[in-house]
């Protein structure tokens, strides 16, 4: 349970820790008007509260060989147990993320691959686990992951 509620600055923090995990305290500090020693309590509280899970490395995929990115919707039959799917989909390389969901479709798959062809062999795969009765595959053309990636994609313009 955390020991308090996030503020603002938290917030900030955060945001800026997801922009680059590698910022320096001194640089954090300067860009929410603390000291560089307030704002390592402050991430050292949000790790020990769980709010903070961990960190990570993003990789522009195209550049490491997979530039594509499908998701791929997974029903199945009846009461089978999704447990299946996540084993088959964990032993897979492209598979990215599993999210079982509410409703239809049971799960989504997020895939990156090289090439189409290694997409349709992903995607085969996935369609013999488990009792799978349909899939539904979307392709990614074009990707943003923050509101100011959307901003600058459309020219300092959102809609």
């Amino acid at each position: 349970m955390p020991d308090r509620t996030i503020d603002e600055i938290d917030h900030q923090i955060l945001k800026l820790l997801a922009e680059n995990a590698r910022r320096t305290m001194g640089d954090i500090a300067g860009r929410v008007a603390l000291s560089p020693s307030a704002v390592k309590r402050r991430i050292d509280r949000l790790e020990r509260e769980g709010v903070i899970a961990g960190y990570t490395v993003v990789v522009d995929h195209s550049k490491a060989g997979r530039p594509i990115q499908a998701f791929t919707e997974i029903r199945v039959a009846g009461s089978t147990d999704l447990d299946e799917i996540r084993a088959t989909a964990g032993a897979m390389p492209e598979v990215q993320s599993v999210f079982v969901t509410a409703g239809d479709p049971d799960a989504l798959v997020w895939l990156q691959v090289p090439d189409v062809a290694r997409l349709g062999e992903a995607i085969n795969r996935l369609r013999r686990s488990g009792r799978v009765t349909g899939t539904k595959t979307l392709m990614v053309l074009e990707s943003y992951t923050t509101p100011s990636d959307v901003t600058d994609a459309l020219g300092g313009h959102t809609t």
